[in-house]
């Protein structure tokens, strides 16, 4: 993959600059007057005053609170630890500043970025017109980055190195942590940060004719194995390592020819990210990964949220035939079924049931204080349908048996603890009393209800999948399963007159405003428990979407947009999806295509830098910037939605194109059952369908073609193909004049 994406000078701020990564370290390359790397090291936490969850309160606990309406119950249950009389929660610590400066007056004035190898070019220039070019890489199973440059165009660089600590000091000295030690000799130097209670982070540095070496280590000996590290390196050989590292990735992923710049270039850079994000063999990506400022504590602590980021940072390694991207996270959370069993079972009541809380550390402790989001047990059920998603993708049984399956029996089992039977004109049925719609009102005493639509469609969606699941599996079908499919309703209806019913939050709870949780359209996507087309549930999805819409985006934030993108094209709304990853590229990207989570300036979004609140509107205050990786993430999966959908009755290519494509080709999108389609579009039609079989498994598809086709040459008739297949195959289905 010979593509180059292009950056100019100044990237006033880490968050605009050019990233690497691999998993483990991120790299953010920034400045102005000089060039400025920003170097973090993922999993560097200080854990205190992480809270096990529900050690405090059981769901009847807080049902009955709720119900009572005391508030002061509630915060006492949920409230944060205290350190030294400072409230508190766990929290990631960002990176060391390296900062480069030319005795000879050279600035940095352009960047490009060599995808099929990862290769980043800075070019200089001075005042005088004379030019020269800084290259920086880095390795993909080492913490370990470089620079280099010719010391002759260059001329004589100076390189300072501050840790975070010199600008997060206010912050963390009043928690007892103290200030890293320093170190310089000869030719380098070195930082370690040390933690009252955790391992420490060391960050060492070596400076040679032409080039600087940077290496990174956490865990006791960090200095050592640091210094280790620049000492043994050979960058010669860990290039060539980079590069064939990087020539599987790009053979592996898909290849995609838009007619769309700004969603072709979301695409490409969100390709390169998701493998420095989610890297095999790194650490399980969080909200931002490896790419944490220096400048303060990443925002909501840089840790793992199960209400939607965390799932939208790992959903394109589905359709990226990117699998193994999976594997830190199910490593992770393999580690903390015995912790989430504790959880369930002491909240639940119930045997084997698990509870994930929605925003934890590393060590599944709970961070800060939002009740709601502790007690939103869709983040177990959304895990659980992204293991069983990753097992139908792959068919790798391991998968389905070791996460999967303990995942969506430990989710059923907390639904079952909640249900309870409710008889309403006449029928019997069942129904959840207390439940939560995503932070829809905060935490406050009003921010839940009977029955959300968000719940009742993860219950759906895993009573859909435990049969099928335990049928493979050869493990018995509990009749609990059925019954809950059959008595627990799809979503709850907010009814404003006869007739004119759609999706609630909850019972008698409307979407009142502008919400950046688009969970109550759940059932549509993730859960896709419904088809939006359905004669059954069309009338009321169209209501829905028309009222949603009515509602808008203001209240949004950077990663609602491809999620509601997604929702778009699931309703066959192309050009709406189209326009909203437009949208997204315009408002929640900044100069230096780093995507955000408020809006990158104000008049169009409430979420966003405070513009408007200073006394001259053009200027934004410093560093207000919060950058959130899940929207870049979720943006690659928008941009597939578009051209292949998985359904409950099979694959679907180009449901609906979008108006103003008239070209397009794309090849290698993964599917369920473990297919990888391609498609080309000529003159708004498609021509050809491209279909290879990985695994032999049944092929349901909707290929898109109009009128007559072919199969391998063979004529055939209808807008489904049908067919057995076998491991290897290939498939072509072309037009047919």
């Amino acid at each position: 993959m010979k593509k180059q994406l292009h950056w100019d000078f100044p990237l006033p701020r880490a968050h605009t600059g050019v990233v690497l990564g691999n998993g483990t370290q991120g790299v953010m390359v920034w400045g102005g007057s000089t060039l400025k790397l920003t170097v973090a090291r993922a999993g560097f936490w200080d854990h205190r005053g992480g809270t096990p969850f529900n050690s405090r309160a059981t769901y009847q606990d807080v049902r009955r609170l709720l119900e009572a309406g005391d508030e002061a119950g509630i915060r006492k249950i949920f409230s944060r630890a205290k350190i030294g009389g400072h409230e508190t929660e766990p929290y990631q610590i960002g990176g060391s500043l390296i900062e480069f400066s030319f005795a000879s007056g050279m600035v940095p004035v352009s960047a490009d970025l060599q995808l099929h190898n990862a290769t980043l070019d800075v070019t200089l220039t001075n005042k005088n017109g004379s030019t020269a070019t800084m290259r920086i890489r880095q390795a993909m199973e080492t913490e370990l980055m470089w620079v280099e440059w010719n010391s002759h165009e260059c001329g004589p660089v100076q390189v300072k190195v501050m840790p975070a600590w010199d600008f997060i000091q206010a912050k963390v000295e009043p928690l007892g942590v103290q200030a890293p030690e320093r170190w310089a000799d000869k030719d380098g130097g070195g930082i370690c940060q040390r933690l009252p209670e955790d391992a420490p982070l060391a960050l060492v540095w070596r400076q040679m004719q032409g080039r600087l070496l940077v290496a990174t280590s956490l865990g006791e000996g960090c200095v050592e194995a640091a210094k280790r590290t620049v000492r043994e390196a050979d960058t010669g050989g860990a290039g060539r390592l980079v590069d064939r590292w990087w020539t599987s990735y790009w053979k592996d992923v898909p290849r995609l020819d838009l007619p769309d710049v700004d969603l072709q270039h979301a695409w490409d850079y969100g390709l390169y990210k998701q493998a420095g994000l989610s890297t095999p063999g790194g650490v399980a990506a969080s909200l931002q990964g490896p790419w944490m400022e220096e400048y303060q504590i990443p925002p909501w602590s840089n840790d793992y949220h199960f209400n939607i980021n965390l799932e939208m940072i790992y959903w394109p390694a589905l359709g990226t035939n990117r699998l193994a991207h999976f594997d830190p996270l199910w490593a992770m959370i393999k580690a903390w079924l015995p912790q989430l069993k504790e959880y369930g079972e002491k909240f639940f009541g119930v045997p084997g049931a698990l509870l994930l809380p929605h925003a934890v550390d590393d060590r599944c402790n709970v961070v800060g204080s939002f009740w709601t989001g502790t007690i939103d047990h869709a983040c177990t059920a959304w895990m659980a349908q992204m293991a069983w998603l990753h097992y139908r993708y792959g068919l790798d049984e391991a998968v389905m048996r070791e996460v999967a399956w303990p995942l969506l029996n430990g989710a059923f089992s907390g639904y079952w603890g909640m249900l309870e039977e409710v008889e309403e004109n006449g029928v019997k049925r069942l129904s959840l009393p207390v439940s939560v719609s995503p932070e829809y009102n905060g935490a406050g005493m009003n921010a839940w209800g009977r029955d959300a639509s968000f719940q009742l469609a993860a219950a759906h969606a895993v009573v859909r999948i435990l049969p099928e699941a335990a049928r493979l599996l050869g493990q018995p079908v509990d009749p609990r399963w059925a019954d809950v499919a059959a008595r627990l309703p799809p979503y709850t209806l907010f009814e404003p007159a006869p007739d004119r019913g759609r999706i609630a939050l909850w019972k008698g709870k409307d979407l009142e405003e502008s919400h950046r949780h688009h969970s109550h359209l759940g059932a549509l996507y993730p859960f896709a428990t419904i088809d939006p087309l359905d004669p059954a549930h069309h009338a009321v999805v169209a209501r829905s979407i028309q009222h949603w819409t009515v509602k808008g985006a203001g209240m949004w934030t950077g990663w609602c947009i491809p999620w509601a993108s997604i929702l778009c094209a699931r309703c066959g709304l192309a050009d709406a999806a189209v326009t909203w990853l437009r949208w997204w590229k315009m408002l929640y990207t900044n100069e230096g295509h780093g995507t955000l989570h408020n809006s990158d300036f104000s008049g169009c979004a409430f979420w966003t830098d405070d513009a408007l609140n200073t006394e001259d509107f053009r200027k934004s205050p410093a560093f207000r910037e919060v950058m959130q990786i899940d929207a870049a993430m979720g943006a690659v999966t928008a941009v597939m939605e578009l051209l292949v959908q998985c359904r409950q009755d099979g694959v679907y290519v180009l449901p609906r194109l979008p108006r103003h494509w008239r070209q397009l080709t794309f090849d290698g999108i993964r599917t369920e059952g473990a297919f990888l389609v391609g498609a080309t579009v000529r003159g708004r039609r498609v021509v050809e369908v491209r279909v290879k079989s990985l695994a032999g498994q049944p092929l349901e598809l909707a290929h898109g073609i109009e009128g007559a086709w072919s199969l391998n040459g063979v004529r055939q008739n209808g807008p489904r193909l049908s067919c057995a297949t076998k491991a290897g195959e290939e498939l072509k289905l072309e037009a047919v004049s």
